[in-house]
C-alpha cells in the first residue's frame, strides 16, 4: 500500500471514532513518524496531504531537516538530550519530551523565538519509558513560568504495548483528567489544551479519549532500511 492509501485508511478509523464520541475529525492532526523512513518516504508523506513530521533523534531530525524544510511543521518526539537542544532549537516546531528542568533551561536559553512543549508524563509508570509521574506534572509546570520561550501547549505520553484495552484506555484517560487540571489552573504559560498520545497499535482509542496529535509510523509510513 502507498502512504497516500494507508492514509485514507487511518483517516477513516479517526472519523468513526470521532463520531463515536462526539468529536470533530479536524481537532485530531496526524504525525507521521519519520524515523525509520528514508527522505524520499517522508516527502510521499507530504504529498499525500501529511503536515506533521516527527523525527526522535537529533542527527535524524537534520538529515530530514535539510532536504525537506519548511515544507513540514516538525516535531521532535523522543528523548532529547540537553546538549542536543541547540542542533534543533532554529527548525523544531514542537518538542513532545520535556521532562525535567534542565532540558528548559536549556530550550530556554537556546531558543531565539517561543517553542511549544508538550510535557511528557509516564502515566504507565513503566520504568523503560521517560517522562514525569502524574503527581509531579503540575508542580513542574508551575516552575517553567519563569521560563519566556516556551509554552506547554499539552501533554505526552505512550501507553503500554499490550492487547489489554482497558490498561492502555486508562492510561490515555488519566492523561487527559490530568490535562484538564492544568488547564484550570489558567496559567498564561501553560494554556495545556493538546493531548499528544497515540501510536500505530492504539490510536484509535487515543482518539476516543481525547488526543489531539497522534504520532504514527509503521501504520502510515511504514518502516524502511535506513543507515
Amino acid at each position: 500500500m502507498t502512504v497516500k492509501q494507508r492514509l485514507q485508511t487511518i483517516q477513516q478509523h479517526i472519523a468513526e471514532a470521532c463520531e463515536k464520541t462526539g468529536r470533530n475529525a479536524s481537532d485530531v492532526q496526524i504525525v507521521a513518524v519519520t524515523k525509520y523512513v528514508s527522505v524520499a518516504r517522508a516527502k510521499e508523506a507530504i504529498e499525500a496531504g501529511i503536515v506533521h513530521l516527527g523525527e526522535s533523534r537529533a542527527d535524524g531530525f537534520l538529515h530530514k531537516y535539510e532536504a525537506i524544510g519548511k515544507e513540514a511543521t516538525w516535531h521532535f518526539i523522543g528523548t532529547l538530550q540537553s546538549r542536543k537542544v541547540k542542533q534543533i532549537i532554529d527548525d523544531v516546531d514542537y518538542i513532545h519530551s520535556l521532562d525535567r528542568l534542565s532540558l528548559a533551561e536549556e530550550i530556554d536559553k537556546r531558543a531565539n523565538r517561543t517553542i511549544k512543549c508538550f510535557v511528557q508524563v509516564n502515566v504507565s509508570g513503566e520504568q523503560s519509558k521517560h517522562g514525569l509521574a502524574p503527581e509531579d506534572v503540575l508542580p513542574f509546570i508551575e516552575t517553567l513560568s519563569a521560563f519566556s520561550r516556551i509554552q506547554v501547549v499539552g501533554l505526552m505520553t505512550m501507553a503500554p504495548y499490550t492487547d489489554d484495552e482497558a490498561t492502555i484506555r486508562r492510561c490515555f484517560r488519566t492523561l487527559r483528567e490530568l490535562k484538564e487540571r492544568v488547564q484550570e489552573k489558567q496559567l498564561p504559560h501553560a494554556p495545556c489544551t493538546q493531548l499528544s498520545m497515540g501510536m500505530s497499535n492504539d490510536y484509535v482509542i487515543a482518539v476516543e479519549e481525547g488526543a489531539t496529535f497522534l504520532r504514527l509510523g509503521t501504520c502510515l509510513v511504514g518502516e524502511e532500511e535506513v543507515e
